[in-house]
């Protein structure tokens, strides 16, 4: 393989891993093997530091398909807590507000399901990379200022009730670039006539990469090791 010419890479983003932690980690060891001061590497679409699983980085001039890739179909699988909510709509903050589930079956989870299927326009979360006036929307929600996002129109192609163990339900969701599926757990939430937030969350696909095609990223060295090609003068 030749990294400097471009490759393209699968890997599969450990838990409270920033996206940017992989791609410097994987970064810093392939110049350390292929003994140079930098090489180009980037990725083909963030994960929040609680979500896991697929993400594909790229190398030298293989970086100009990372567009490519961006724009292709995600897969997620997602757990969500019904009844509770917390500002980033996942696990990075406290649970802020509770509310009834005792009225939410498994039939009304499968019926508002249907509601969030085909074209839906959804409010990316305040804790975001989206950008407010040139600044990241996470910045204004961690110093706790009101900021106001204005909807997406975005496509789900399929979501799919996986496991229902209130307040506890499990889904499969198959959607288009920029859903946000924080925002989702929310909106199914409020949909319920209650509150919900993710527990978990794995991306499982990314077009037709999957995630048992992806690398741990314990095993970079050995994969570099085994792949890499002799560096002449």
């Amino acid at each position: 393989m030749d990294f400097i010419a471009g490759e393209v890479i699968y890997l599969n983003k450990p838990l409270t891993w920033t996206s940017f932690d992989l791609v410097n980690r994987f970064r810093y060891k392939l110049t350390r093997k292929l003994q140079l001061k930098k090489i180009k590497v980037g990725h083909a679409g963030t994960l929040d530091p609680l979500a896991t699983g697929v993400m594909i980085l790229c190398t030298g001039k293989a970086t100009k398909r990372i567009e490519e890739f961006q724009n292709k179909t995600k897969e997620y699988i997602a757990t969500l807590k019904l009844g509770e909510t917390t500002p980033s709509y996942d696990l990075e903050e406290a649970v802020d507000a509770v509310y009834p589930t005792e009225h939410i079956t498994r039939e009304k989870v499968e019926e508002v399901l249907k509601l969030f299927t085909g074209s839906i326009q959804q409010i990316p979360p305040v804790f975001s990379a989206v950008k407010i006036n040139g600044k990241r929307a996470y910045k204004f929600a961690r110093k706790g200022k009101d900021v106001e996002l204005q909807p997406k129109n975005l496509v789900i192609d399929e979501l799919e009730l996986q496991e229902c163990k209130l307040p506890y339900i499990t889904i499969r969701v198959v959607c288009s670039k920029g859903t946000y599926i924080r925002a989702l757990a929310r909106d199914i939430g409020e949909s319920l006539q209650s509150g919900a937030h993710l527990t978990a969350l794995e991306r499982t696909r990314i077009g037709d990469i999957t995630i048992d095609m992806c690398l741990p990223v314990e095993d970079i060295d050995s994969y570099l090791e085994k792949m890499m090609i002799k560096i002449t003068d």
